[in-house]
């Protein structure tokens, strides 16, 4: 038995504490914000906030997260409107398949979580293993300066 909060939600499940975080947020509480990318921790198409945190949700278990909170793409949003990160992507059209933006928006809003005026440095590392595969990174790299308060075409004033 395990108990995850996730989203501001308490679960108790009947799965083992070694089951990956990722297939209990899709296959049983139907989140489907972090998506199976890897299944390595390498890509960050599965990240989800643990305590703040960006973590990769197909390398972690369950019960190594159980007490915690967990913050999926799904839970940023507020009943007031969107987070802020999400905001920007969508104003910034910071996709092409979308496969990869879960991981960057939980990526950019757990720097943020930690830094909240991140330099474009901090950005780039930030970002550095989150892949994109289609190839967006010039709209990605605008959507999260505009989410870190910067200006989303990169130039420095």
């Amino acid at each position: 038995m395990v108990e995850l909060n996730v989203n501001g939600l308490c679960h108790r499940l009947d799965v083992p504490d070694d089951v990956p975080l990722l297939y209990v947020l899709r296959n049983d509480l139907a989140l489907n914000g972090p998506k199976y990318g890897c299944g390595l921790g390498e890509c960050g198409a599965c990240s989800v906030l643990v305590d703040g945190r960006a973590a990769r949700a197909c390398s972690v278990s369950c019960g190594a997260v159980s007490g915690r909170r967990i913050v999926t793409l799904e839970g940023l949003a507020t009943a007031d409107g969107l987070d802020p990160v999400q905001d920007a992507f969508i104003a910034e059209q910071g996709a092409q398949c979308g496969y990869c933006l879960n991981g960057m928006i939980v990526t950019i809003r757990a720097l943020l979580n930690e830094n909240p005026a991140p330099d474009e440095a901090a950005i780039r590392e930030a970002l550095r293993y989150t892949l994109c595969r289609c190839g967006t990174h010039v709209e990605i790299l605008r959507a999260a300066r505009r989410a870190c308060g910067l200006d989303p075409a990169g130039v420095t004033r």
